[in-house]
């Protein structure tokens, strides 16, 4: 199963109209999370002492680990986030605050070590900027980072399309370039 994690919010997304390239490409069974049609919980001192608590008696079959245990399952996960505000969607920050949960999507070991837990082989990150400046560091260096120290996935790719926004850019060739390289 391809797991589509969904940042985009845009009727017209250019980030979107990528994934779904993409998507056809890798043609298998796909599930996909709208993160705007999500409402996601408040990350406080209640919220965080529920969640301790279910992981310390191992209840991983509580509702508040679905999105976790999904992102754990998924043979290969397709991330379509554009570069916002030097990174991405917060909607993409307050999934991952989801699904990083001890026991489902990585364990610690003895030595203090993350080891992944999740079955995928495969991230994609994409994304489009207006700009031409975009370190990777930004949104996709910490998503590339988490996927290989925490959840077990190596293969970690990125796909993207810059420049979209400067004056006389010729957009349609820069995604139509993007589409040719996907």
């Amino acid at each position: 199963m391809i797991l589509f994690i969904n940042a985009c919010v845009r009727k017209y997304s250019r980030t979107k109209c990528l994934a779904d390239v993409l998507l056809q490409k890798l043609g298998d069974d796909v599930k996909e999370i709208k993160l705007s049609e999500i409402d996601f919980p408040n990350v406080d001192e209640k919220f965080l002492q529920t969640r301790d608590s279910l992981i310390a008696e191992k209840q991983f079959d509580n509702p508040m680990f679905e999105q976790a245990r999904l992102f754990a399952s998924a043979d290969k996960i397709v991330i379509a986030a554009p570069y916002w505000d030097l990174s991405f969607p917060a909607v993409l920050k307050q999934y991952i605050e989801q699904i990083n949960v001890l026991g489902i999507t990585f364990v610690y070991t003895p030595e203090g070590v993350p080891k992944g837990l999740c079955k995928g082989s495969e991230l994609y990150y994409i994304t489009t900027a207006g700009g031409d400046y975009m370190p990777e560091g930004y949104g996709f260096g910490y998503v590339k980072a988490l996927a290989e120290n925490f959840y077990g996935i190596n293969d970690v790719k990125i796909i993207k399309a810059t420049g979209l926004d400067i004056y006389g850019a010729n957009i349609e060739k820069i995604i139509s370039d993007t589409i040719d390289k996907i």
